[in-house]
């Protein structure tokens, strides 16, 4: 009996460190459940220790040995803030799609430097903190209606199946028909389904960390079948004095041509590469806590995140130090999804993801090299169903309710943003219950956010 209780007691980390640190027993979980959906998130977001210095290393002066360790260190410092500041399984990471806006179009096409750039990002950042420390942005997350919020959900899990049918090569672009099935005779592709099968009768059997051992199991017979290459090591160690080339690299007197004199167009370029970096972060982020907490029962009796405001903060907090290590926003991942779907409910398991960026950043860069995006595209279409379950709390008898919803689920993969499938549905949902005569039922913060919205893509490009 006393093996039993001490067995249990280990589980759960009762008593220990990390169950006084995260509430384990509180949140129905434990240190094994944690540990595996830090790991799985962590896999199924890996790619952005390649993809971003790839990224950034396109441009002159940044190289990727340099990129990849300000992107490791960057992750690691803002999702060790989401786990000690919020206790929330959330993983953090330079932006997709914000790092090619920096990169291509802030940097590349409108000339501005890559030190420069950076100072847009951390004045974004310091927007954020302002914000969040004055409540604002929690006041947005309260305003937005259930019937949104379902969407969002819905939205985010439609979004990330694609991306994980597009890596599976299941689906791929068509000129004509804009997407269109796959080579299904392809070896890496019929991998990807193997591993969707298994992940699924996995599942299907309760079994703990299903969607981590199939992502295993996939990237293992790629390797045995050498659709993908095995890694020629396991150990690297980190190149820091590349690293220090770029850190604290930030150019605000260039960013605002201090002493140049007023110059309205250089202000109005300034705002909105600044406005954009804040925009598109804080509605992602926001479709990104909001949608996942929705699906797995995390949101209180009022309908939002537990310290929704420590998140949001470890997000602001994390954009500046990014800034600083030389790192485009950095901003929470849909791809928490995957973890929260493997049992994750405290930050020790965006505590294990935070060690993992470290690790696999620093010192392990060849073994994340080697996981081929078939292996995390079961993952991402499994994660995409269990969130798309949110769809059914949608008022579909209600057309002012079910319209917005409609709109936030298919304008997320169709537009390929969070941000814009979140701007439409408020937009959508202003008009229809203005217009409809149920304009009393709306916030006024909706009304102002929509308003915004409609200005961004009126004279935003």
């Amino acid at each position: 009996m006393a093996n039993s209780s001490t067995a249990k007691k280990n589980s759960t980390g009762n008593g220990s460190f990390w169950e006084k640190t995260f509430k384990l027993r509180e949140h129905g979980t434990d240190i094994r459940t944690e540990v595996f959906a830090g790991i799985t998130t962590f896999m199924t977001m890996a790619y952005i220790l390649v993809v971003n210095p790839s990224i950034l290393s396109s441009i002159p002066g940044v190289s990727f040995e340099a990129a990849l360790i300000a992107t490791a260190i960057s992750s690691a410092f803002a999702t060790f803030l989401m786990s000690f500041l919020a206790n929330h399984p959330f993983a953090l990471a330079p932006g997709m799609g914000l790092n090619a806006y920096f990169a291509y179009s802030v940097v590349g096409a409108m000339g501005y430097s890559y030190s420069e750039a950076l100072a847009a990002v951390f004045i974004s950042g310091v927007i954020f903190i302002i914000m969040t420390a004055t409540g604002a942005r929690r006041a947005i997350v309260k305003a937005i209606p259930e019937s949104i919020k379902s969407g969002i959900g819905a939205g985010i899990g439609l979004f990330i199946a694609l991306l994980g049918l597009q890596s599976a090569g299941i689906i791929q672009g068509d000129p004509n028909t804009m997407l269109a099935l796959g080579d299904l005779t392809n070896h890496a592709t019929l991998l990807a389904i193997l591993g969707l099968f298994i992940t699924g009768v996995l599942m299907t059997l309760n079994v703990k960390g299903s969607i981590l051992i199939g992502m295993f199991v996939t990237t293992i017979l790629g390797w045995v079948t050498k659709t993908a290459p095995a890694p020629e090591g396991f150990f690297a160690l980190p190149n820091f004095a590349e690293w220090f080339k770029i850190v604290g690299q930030m150019d605000f007197k260039g960013l605002l041509q201090i002493g140049n004199g007023f110059n309205m167009n250089v202000l109005t370029r300034v705002v909105e590469v600044i406005f954009a970096f804040f925009f598109v972060d804080m509605f992602d982020t926001i479709g990104t806590l909001v949608g996942v907490a929705k699906r797995s029962n995390m949101m209180d009796k009022d309908g939002t995140l537990p310290n929704m405001d420590k998140a949001m903060m470890a997000d602001a907090v994390g954009t500046c130090f990014g800034a600083f290590s030389g790192t485009p926003t950095v901003t929470t991942y849909v791809e928490s999804a995957s973890g929260v779907a493997a049992g994750g409910r405290t930050g020790l398991t965006s505590f294990t993801v935070a060690i993992a960026f470290l690790l696999f950043g620093l010192f392990l860069s060849p073994v994340a090299k080697s996981v081929p995006g078939f292996a995390t595209a079961p993952a991402l279409i499994i994660v995409g169903v269990l969130m798309m379950q949110s769809i059914k709390d949608v008022n579909w008898d209600d057309m002012s309710e079910a319209l917005p919803a409609f709109i936030a689920v298919a304008a997320m993969p169709f537009t390929f943003s969070i941000s814009n499938g979140i701007a439409f549905a408020f937009i959508a949902y202003s008009f229809v219950k203005l217009l409809s005569g149920k304009g009393k039922d709306v916030h006024w913060v909706v009304y102002l956010l929509s308003v915004l919205f409609i200005l961004k893509y009126a004279f935003l490009k």
